[in-house]
C-alpha cells in the first residue's frame, strides 16, 4: 500500500511514482509469477485506482520493461580492474542469486525491446570487462552468451527440481530408486548412489563446477585489447 502522510490532522495519500508502481509488480510476480502482473492487480497492492498507473507506466509492456530492469539493477556489477575470469564468475553468482529470488525473471530478462537504465548499465559493463580482458568485439559478445545460457538454464532447473534440501532429494532419489531397476538403467541407479546421495552432497554445488568448466574453455581471441590488457591463463 502507498503510505498516507497526516497533514493538518488528515490523513493524505503520499505520491504514487514509477518507482513504487514497479516495485509492487516486482513483489506481484514474486508471489504469484509474471502471469499473475495484471494493472488491476498492482492497483490493488497498492490501493488506488487501475487508472491512475497510467500516470507512471504506459502499458503493461513498460511495466514489464520496469521489472526486468528492476532485477538487474540487484545483480552486481563486474569490476573493470578484476581480471575477466574472476569478474564473470562473481556477475553469475550475483545473477543467480537475483534470479533464484526473482524466478519468473529468468525468461524475461533478455526479451525486452526497450531495455532500462539498469539493464543498459549491466550489458555494457560485462561487456567492457570482456573486451578489456583480450575478446574481441564478436568473441565477448559469444562469450556473454555461453555464460547466460548455462546460468539462465541452471537457474531454469534449479527452481523447478522436486527438492530444496539434501533432506528432500533422499525422500525423493530413494522413492525413484526403489522403482528402478538397475540393470536396465544402471548408469542412473550409478549416479543417485554414488553422487547425489554421498554425504554433503548439494545440488548447488554443481553451478560453480560448471560454471569453472566454461570459464576455463574461453579464451580471448584479440590481441590487442582495449586498454592494454592481456590474457593471464
Amino acid at each position: 500500500m502507498v503510505p498516507a502522510r497526516s497533514v493538518g490532522g488528515e490523513a493524505r495519500r503520499a505520491p504514487l511514482d514509477r518507482d513504487q508502481v514497479v516495485a509492487a509488480a516486482v513483489a506481484l510476480a514474486d508471489e504469484k509469477g509474471v502471469a499473475g502482473v495484471t494493472m488491476r492487480a498492482v492497483a490493488g497492492r497498492l490501493g488506488v485506482e487501475a487508472m491512475s498507473l497510467y500516470n507512471h507506466v504506459r502499458h503493461r509492456d513498460d511495466l514489464l520493461d520496469g521489472m526486468v530492469d528492476a532485477v538487474f539493477a540487484e545483480i552486481e556489477l563486474p569490476a573493470a580492474e578484476v581480471e575477466w575470469r574472476e569478474a564473470m564468475r562473481r556477475r553469475a553468482d550475483s545473477a543467480r542469486q537475483a534470479l533464484r529470488h526473482h524466478p519468473w525473471a529468468v525468461g524475461l530478462l533478455d526479451s525486452r525491446s526497450a531495455p532500462g537504465p539498469a539493464t543498459l548499465r549491466h550489458h555494457d559493463a560485462v561487456l567492457g570487462v570482456l573486451r578489456t580482458g583480450g575478446f574481441s568485439v564478436a568473441g565477448a559478445a559469444r562469450a556473454f552468451s555461453v555464460i547466460d545460457s548455462y546460468l539462465y538454464g541452471f537457474v531454469l532447473q534449479e527452481v523447478s527440481l522436486p527438492f530444496r534440501s539434501s533432506e528432500e532429494l533422499g525422500e525423493v532419489a530413494g522413492g525413484i530408486l526403489d522403482g528402478l531397476d538397475a540393470e536396465r538403467y544402471p548408469h542412473l541407479v550409478e549416479i543417485t548412489t554414488q553422487h547425489a546421495l554421498q554425504p554433503g552432497y548439494d545440488y548447488a554445488d554443481e553451478f560453480d563446477a560448471g560454471l569453472a568448466l566454461i570459464l576455463d574453455a574461453l579464451r580471448p581471441d584479440d590481441r590487442h585489447p582495449p586498454g592494454g590488457a592481456s590474457d593471464t591463463h
